[in-house]
C-alpha cells in the first residue's frame, strides 16, 4: 500500500504516537526510526513497517519477509514530514509495548546469579535514560528499575539513544519504587546510592549482588529513596566539578563493576 498524503489516518496516528506518552500507553505501541533500529525489532513485536518510496525501490528484496498487511510504502515528501530526525533514513517501525511486571522482572533480573541493577528515580532527560539503558547492556546490568515519574521509556529520543538495547535489557516501571527496593533488599542484594555525601566508590566491593540508586539530573536522589541505600557512594572528582551527568555516572559505575567482576 502506498501512502501519498500527510492527512492519511496512519500517518496522523504515528505522529500522535511519537508526541504523546498517554497515547502510546493507550495503543500499546511505540515508534522506532532508522535502518539499524528497525533491524533490531523482534519479529513478534513488529506491528507495522513504513518505508519511503526511494528506500523501498532500492531495497525491495530486503522487505520480502514482511507480511503485506504490515508493510506500507510512504511518499518521500510525506515521510520527511513524519520523521523526528534531521536526516531520515526512510524507515519507521511501530512496535508492540511489552512491559515486565514485578514478578517477571524479579525472575529475570533479580533472582539470577550475581544480580546487577540500576534503580532510577525521577530522571527527566530522554537522552540520559536511553544512554543508561544502552550502557546497562554493555556493562552487564541484569535489569533497570524506573520510578513511574521518570521520563517515558518509549519517548522517541529515549528509544533512539538505546540503539536497540531497549529490546534486550529487562526494565520495570515501578508504581511503588520504595516497595520494589524493599523487595530487592530482601534478596540480600546490597544497595548503593550515588550521592554527593557518599564515600569514594572505588573502595567498595561490587563482586556480589548489587543495585545502584541514580537520581534526578538536578536534585539527585530524594531523601526517602537515598535512605534505602546500604551505603552512599560518590565518584571522586577533581577541580570544582560537583557532579557528573547521570548517564556518565552510570557508565563509570557500570565499568567499575565490570572490572571487579572480570
Amino acid at each position: 500500500m502506498l501512502i501519498t498524503s500527510a492527512s492519511n489516518e496512519k500517518i496522523k496516528d504515528i505522529k500522535k504516537l511519537m508526541a504523546k506518552a498517554d497515547y502510546r500507553k493507550e495503543r500499546g505501541l511505540f515508534a522506532v526510526e532508522g535502518i539499524r533500529m528497525a533491524r533490531e525489532v523482534p519479529p513478534d513485536r513488529l506491528h507495522a513497517l513504513f518505508v519511503s518510496e526511494i528506500l523501498f525501490a532500492r531495497e525491495r528484496d530486503s522487505f520480502a519477509q514482511i507480511p503485506s498487511e504490515r508493510l506500507f510504502t510512504v511518499k518521500d515528501s510525506v515521510f520527511e514530514g513524519l520523521s523526528a530526525t534531521k536526516n531520515p533514513q526512510g524507515i519507521l517501525a511501530l512496535v508492540r509495548i511489552i512491559e515486565y511486571n514485578s514478578y517477571e522482572f524479579f525472575e529475570k533480573a533479580v533472582l539470577c546469579e550475581r544480580p546487577f541493577l540500576f534503580i532510577i528515580e525521577h530522571l527527566q532527560d530522554p537522552g540520559n535514560l536511553g544512554t543508561i539503558i544502552r550502557t546497562a547492556e554493555a556493562g552487564g546490568v541484569t535489569g533497570v528499575l524506573l520510578s513511574s515519574d521518570t521520563v517515558d521509556l518509549y519517548n522517541p529520543k529515549v528509544i533512539r539513544s538505546t540503539m536497540g538495547s531497549v529490546f534486550r535489557v529487562p526494565v520495570l516501571i515501578a508504581q511503588d519504587l520504595f516497595g520494589e527496593i524493599e523487595k530487592i533488599k530482601k534478596q540480600h542484594i546490597e544497595i548503593f546510592g550515588a550521592h554527593l555525601a557518599g564515600e569514594p566508590f572505588y573502595d567498595k566491593d561490587f563482586t556480589g549482588g548489587c543495585g545502584f540508586l541514580i537520581g534526578n539530573e538536578g536534585h539527585g536522589l530524594s531523601d526517602r529513596i537515598s535512605e534505602q541505600a546500604d551505603t552512599l557512594i560518590r565518584i571522586p572528582m577533581k577541580g570544582s566539578v560537583e557532579s557528573l551527568n547521570a548517564a556518565v555516572s552510570t557508565a563509570v559505575i557500570a565499568y567499575e563493576v565490570l572490572r571487579q567482576r572480570r
